[in-house]
């Protein structure tokens, strides 16, 4: 493969795939993450996935610049990295631009797959992408790896399938993440919960949103990301929530962004209020059972 080089030569890629790529991204690169085909082309399966990576670009670049502006370094985290195209898009779209060296930008990679961390490593190697580490852990074992620093700055979890989310949230929170950004996927434990309880909940009249099979599954996943935005507000998080571009063709579009709040003193702004309502949603809907999984800064896992 040949030096991954800038997309100078965007004039040689024809009109609608030169569209999609930005002009300071690398065609090279492209072409090995195999978004772009080796004559430069791009189908409609890729023109997605390039389109959805670039628009979550946009969301993550200003918490990159808020990293950067606060200490000349940043360590990003990419759980369930899959393929790493965030990652790889990312260094190639602002720490390579900026000249960051691996001691002041590092990309740490989560996957299970031995042959994905494989791929990975040698396409970074070959980039010459010295800050980009990839990692063959599960999500839940990287929170006690001695073989990723004690503080995160910006964690990032693209459709973590099922649990594997709050796994990342209960990592940046034991990492002390200055930014946490969330895709989440296959939300079942807690529609499982629901279904288990059904028989005790349904005297209480709100037990009809989950009465049927498919409600059950479609307000599972639905509380879930609300319980999660609470949890990351009650641990001193502003949340948003929004939907992304280019998705809409699935229904695990969602994109949950948390930035920690600090008092003036530098303390973590905890929200009391928040945790009180996580509490109360959790009573309210028979899912006691799942307080330790969204634990809260004053309950015992959360200490």
């Amino acid at each position: 493969m040949p030096n991954l080089t800038p997309t100078s030569k965007l004039k040689k890629l024809d009109k609608s795939t030169a569209y999609e790529v930005r002009p300071e991204q690398s065609v090279d690169l492209l072409k090995a993450l195999h978004i772009l085909t080796p004559d430069g082309k791009i189908n409609q399966d890729s023109r997605r996935k390039l389109k959805q990576i670039n628009h979550l670009f946009n969301f993550i670049k200003p918490l990159l610049d808020d990293v950067l502006a606060q200490k000349n370094r940043i360590c990003m985290v990419d759980h369930g990295a899959g393929k790493s195209y965030l990652g790889f898009l990312i260094y190639d779209l602002y720490f390579k631009p900026l000249g960051l060296t691996a001691e002041q930008a590092v990309i740490y990679g989560i996957e299970t797959r031995d042959d994905l961390v494989t791929r990975s490593q040698e396409l970074a190697h070959k980039a010459q992408f010295a800050g980009m580490q990839f990692l063959n852990l599960s999500v839940a074992d990287s929170i006690q790896s001695e073989r990723l620093p004690e503080s995160i700055d910006i964690v990032t979890a693209l459709h973590a399938c099922n649990t594997a989310t709050d796994d990342a949230i209960a990592f940046a929170l034991a990492k002390n993440a200055t930014h946490v950004v969330l895709v989440p996927c296959c939300q079942a434990e807690v529609a499982s919960v629901l279904r288990a309880n059904k028989s005790q909940q349904l005297a209480n009249p709100l037990a009809e949103i989950w009465r049927h099979p498919i409600h059950t599954r479609e307000f599972g996943s639905h509380i879930t990301n609300v319980l999660r935005c609470l949890q990351l507000q009650a641990h001193g998080y502003d949340v948003s929530v929004t939907e992304l571009v280019g998705w809409e063709h699935s229904m695990k579009n969602e994109l949950i962004i948390a930035s920690r709040k600090y008092h003036a003193n530098g303390r973590i702004q905890y929200n009391r209020n928040a945790a009180q309502r996580l509490h109360e949603l959790l009573n309210t809907l028979g899912l006691n059972a799942l307080s330790t999984r969204f634990f809260t800064p004053s309950s015992p896992a959360g200490v």
